[in-house]
């Protein structure tokens, strides 16, 4: 896998805040390798660390994005799902940023199931079958389509298992890590100073945290799936 230069300066994470990890009663030994100092009751993310993982992360999704490969996106968190949302638009890639539901991807038949009910419920909304129901019926229909619409509605398209999931909170979203290493779905996370760095394929020592923090590893990650698909589209 080929080596890219992907923009990455530690002035622009320096911004971001993404050098904040939590605080020093709340971290997890395994991290020390990425944590270059203690401030105030805190510890310090190691920049250079995370700017050499997420450029060897925007490496890897651009090589598989290149090949047609499919992207998950997961965070479930208030601050992080705006940014999930953006991100998943702009690359065209499946998400998750409401509930995580336990067995999503490990019972994918019974995911596929609820789905093709979410899109039959659509077509008879657009149709306009759903009000010529009684009003009873129509109403029930309808809350099931809301609640369809956010658990499922950035997956909608997806038709079989992801080949990467992008997980932006390691201990927000363990059940998701914990199912794609159940599969052998290869796995990106953002990882703060709490969590453990062996569970993911690739992690990215970063705040988890900080809207900007998440804003701008999502970014980064964004722009090489969006490149790697430029250059599936030239090369078919």
């Amino acid at each position: 896998m080929a080596r890219r230069y992907w923009n990455i300066n530690l002035e622009e994470m320096l911004e971001a805040g993404v050098h904040f990890g939590h605080g020093t009663r709340k971290w997890n030994p395994r991290m020390a390798p990425y944590i270059s100092a203690k401030r105030k009751g805190i510890h310090i993310i190691n920049l250079t660390r995370t700017a050499r993982f997420l450029s060897e992360a925007c490496d890897l999704v651009f090589d598989a994005a290149s090949r047609g490969k499919q992207f998950l996106i997961v965070g479930t968190k208030k601050k992080a799902a705006d940014s999930v949302v953006r991100a998943a638009i702009r690359a065209r890639c499946h998400y998750v940023n409401k509930k995580w539901s336990g067995g999503m991807l490990t019972n994918w038949a019974t995911t596929e199931t609820r789905l093709h009910k979410f899109r039959d419920l659509r077509t008879e909304q657009k149709t306009g079958r759903l009000n010529r129901l009684p009003k009873r019926d129509a109403a029930m229909l309808k809350r099931q389509l809301s609640r369809l619409q956010t658990y499922l509605g950035g997956i909608q398209y997806m038709t079989r298992l992801p080949d990467i999931v992008i997980i932006v909170d390691q201990q927000e979203e363990y059940t998701a890590l914990r199912e794609c290493i159940t599969l052998g779905i290869p796995t990106i996370c953002l990882i703060d100073t709490n969590c453990d760095p062996d569970l993911a394929d690739m992690s990215i020592p970063a705040n988890d945290d900080a809207i900007a923090s998440i804003r701008l590893i999502l970014n980064k990650l964004v722009f090489a799936i969006c490149e790697g698909r430029s250059s599936y589209i030239r090369n078919r």
